[in-house]
């Protein structure tokens, strides 16, 4: 799109770039911006002195429009200033008057590109951030494969999806990937934890207010589903959410729409929601503390993150992960587990999950200290630990033999992995399914007894 009030310099750049683009032109900046509403060029040409609106203006008006809709501005000598300003409020390039159309057409082509490359590297940002929170998303067992498989299959759709889960199985990656992989990626995704606001700012904090709607309210406030507009909100501990904003919420799931506090107007949005709760909602539905039609309607796909003791083969998978998480962020080298400390972990019930593993390979990583796993879930005591004159000698005797066990155990684990191994030539994925363990935890155990082909 050319804008600029003298009619020469579109003709000359429409007989110039003929049969390489279309040109659109406008004589001053509203029939600019007017045409601009209308459709969407791939670059704009502005002349910066223009009467009425002129040039600065009108690239200030077009960035609020579109911040990345490229403007190359014209300009005669002697403007310099204005070329200033006007790359400060984000023109791409300029060209003074008179030009040759060859080089105006060597200044477009290297702005278009620039612009390609940049798209390109937008999008291989959005890959990777993808690719790292499935990376974060540890686990291949069935359960995972399974909810895997689920979200990409239903990140892209405007279904409410609910997840559920105990504390610490991971819901909010969950929601992030939902987000992430779906058409409504690069739009705001927004957070609430319904059960840190209290129930009596609860409402504003959703809904927005209205200018003197209440004590303090001394100007108009968005709420948080304005700013989810065209991407997602995630409200987490939904089933923590008071009874008198349920109906609310419903109305935005249903109509799209909402008032906000001490408003009359309805206020549109275009939001998909992702709820999760560690909260058992059919006891709320019994209860009547959850409506039956909110829930149905929160519930059209249900997640279900197994809790870390139903999948301990993901254990050494996560572990492995965490340490390579924590060993960079603290420069340290703490990398590998001891068999015994690996088992008493695989043992552990883990009632919090995939956030206390994390916790406690943090811990260990920082300090350097295994024994720490010990201390924290009190199965074992530290190796590093030597028995007091005064312990009973039947303690010692049952640390003894659990430490023989332990041995034992390592050591059989090791010579069957190692036997099963030559066995299949070093195939380790068919390895892998005769000792009916995942390819990864495999690995992990080839690298912890250091077996080498």
């Amino acid at each position: 799109m050319v804008i600029d009030d003298d009619p020469k310099v579109s003709w000359v750049i429409s007989e110039g770039l003929k049969g390489s683009c279309e040109i659109l032109s406008a004589r001053n900046g509203t029939e600019g911006l007017k045409l601009l509403s209308q459709t969407r060029p791939d670059l704009v040409l502005l002349d910066i002195k223009m009467p009425g609106m002129d040039g600065i203006e009108v690239l200030s008006q077009i960035k609020k429009k579109d911040q990345f809709l490229d403007v190359i501005m014209l300009s005669g000598h002697g403007e310099i200033k204005n070329v200033v300003e006007s790359m400060q409020k984000g023109a791409a390039n300029f060209i003074n008057k008179p030009f040759d159309v060859k080089e105006l057409e060597i200044h477009i082509q290297q702005v278009l590109e620039k612009n390609r490359l940049k798209k390109e590297l937008t999008q291989l940002k959005s890959e990777l951030k993808v690719k790292d929170q499935y990376d974060v998303f540890i686990g291949d067992t069935p359960q995972m494969i399974q909810v895997k498989n689920l979200i990409e299959q239903v990140a892209d759709s405007e279904l409410t999806v609910l997840i559920r889960g105990e504390s610490g199985t991971g819901k909010e990656i969950v929601a992030r990937m939902l987000h992430s992989l779906s058409s409504r990626k690069n739009e705001p995704f927004v957070k609430v934890n319904c059960a840190a606001i209290p129930r009596d700012l609860l409402e504003a904090e959703l809904f927005g207010y209205e200018k003197g709607a209440f004590t303090g309210a001394h100007k108009t406030k968005p709420g948080r589903f304005e700013t989810a507009n065209k991407g997602t909100m995630f409200l987490d501990e939904i089933g923590d959410l008071p009874l008198e904003l349920q109906s609310k919420l419903l109305q935005v799931l249903e109509q799209h729409e909402f008032v906000r506090v001490g408003g009359i107007k309805n206020i549109n949005v275009d939001v998909r929601i992702v709820c999760a709760t560690n909260r058992n909602l059919e006891e709320a539905l019994k209860s009547k503390t959850l409506r039956d039609d909110l829930f149905y309607r929160l519930n059209e796909i249900c997640i279900n993150l197994p809790p870390l003791r139903e999948r301990r083969e993901d254990i050494p998978l996560l572990i492995e992960h965490f340490f390579k998480k924590y060993n960079a962020l603290y420069n340290k080298n703490f990398h590998q587990l001891s068999a015994r400390s690996l088992k008493a972990m695989e043992e552990y019930n883990w009632p919090g999950n995939v956030r206390e593993v994390e916790n406690l390979i943090k811990q260990i990583v920082v300090r350097e200290n295994e024994s720490i796993i010990f201390e924290t879930i009190k199965k074992l005591t530290a190796p590093e630990m030597s028995l007091s004159e005064e312990t009973p000698l039947s303690t010692q005797q049952t640390l003894s033999l659990k430490k023989r066990i332990s041995d034992t155990v390592a050591y059989e684990e090791k010579r069957l992995i190692s036997e099963v191994l030559n066995k299949t030539n070093w195939n380790r994925r068919k390895a892998a399914q005769i000792l009916e363990i995942s390819y990864r935890s495999l690995l992990y155990k080839i690298k912890e007894y250091k077996l080498d082909q």
